[in-house]
């Protein structure tokens, strides 16, 4: 397993300077995000990535695909949200696809009508957590094939359960897992986030069940206390309480060799010398995630 750079750990840095500052450090891989490469430009996202020789870990990312009403019988306003969102995710395949990136992260989206970070509206809001993920498996039928035609992995990421309300109704890699295998491993596989799994009693076995299909390896601490945006905290290795060797060893042992990436939403970070982050960063992943002196 190598060592890669989630651009939003250096939050500030746009397309190009992330990946010059991954070439600047030694670094073989770039985790990008959506937004970035928008502003970027997607052609001038993919030249700047093979020109300077790295790979694309992950693209972040696909996902939300839990709309009001949004079930395949929906119709009217629901069923054009539930469209949008299909119509969302292809593009983002497409753009995984461009960028020959290892996969494509799908964080699955809450319940339906809560948006991220923001207070519960007076109306438009399902409690209906079992509908939602249905949800989330019918949207699966229809972009999983699309994916395997364009040789894009879907990589659904299971979120800590704090977030499962306005991001993620998968909670666990026993969920995650489970609904990958009606297809092939190359299609749909899932991401192993140490800030969002660490917690999970049964994580070393699933980890052993998902095998193959581990498509991204992300690592990050679990700040104690939190603060007051639970969605900042994420910390450096080494800043929190999880034991990272045993996780690392046990993906390998279930046969992930792909690139590692640091993914850190933090507010102290983000205001930091980026070039400081990285190289902390490089510095923390020997010591902390892989154990060695």
């Amino acid at each position: 397993m190598s060592l890669a750079l989630n651009q939003r750990t250096t939050k500030r840095w746009s397309v190009a300077e992330a990946v010059e500052g991954c070439v600047r450090h030694g670094l073989e891989a770039v985790g990008l995000w959506r937004e970035e490469v928008a502003e970027q430009g997607l052609a001038e996202s993919v030249k700047l990535v093979r020109d300077a020789g790295l790979r694309v870990s992950s693209l972040c990312r696909g996902g939300f695909l839990t709309t009001p009403g949004g079930t395949a019988s929906g119709g009217g306003g629901a069923g054009r949200a539930r469209q949008a969102a299909l119509d969302d995710n292809r593009r983002a395949i497409d753009e995984a696809a461009e960028l020959g990136a290892a996969c494509l992260v799908m964080v699955v989206g809450g319940l339906p009508g809560v948006r991220p970070g923001e207070p519960l509206p007076d109306a438009g809001v399902s409690r209906d957590l079992a509908g939602a993920r249905e949800q989330v498996a019918e949207a699966l039928e229809v972009l999983a094939p699309y994916a395997g035609e364009r040789g894009v992995k879907l990589a659904l990421e299971p979120l800590h359960p704090m977030y499962c309300a306005d991001r993620a109704v998968l909670s666990t890699l026993a969920q995650a897992v489970d609904l990958c295998l009606p297809y092939p491993e190359e299609q749909v596989g899932v991401v192993v986030d140490t800030f969002h799994v660490w917690w999970d009693p049964r994580l070393f076995e699933e980890i052993a069940r998902a095998g193959r299909r581990i498509a991204s390896y992300q690592v990050c601490d679990f700040l104690q206390p939190l603060p007051s945006d639970v969605l900042l905290g994420r910390g450096m290795m080494g800043d929190g309480v999880i034991d990272f060797p045993p996780i690392t060893r046990a993906v390998a042992e279930a046969g992930y060799a792909g690139d590692v990436e640091v993914e850190i939403f933090n507010a102290d970070l983000w205001a930091a010398d980026p070039d400081e982050v990285v190289a902390t960063m490089k510095r923390r992943y020997a010591q902390v995630v892989t154990g060695t002196p």
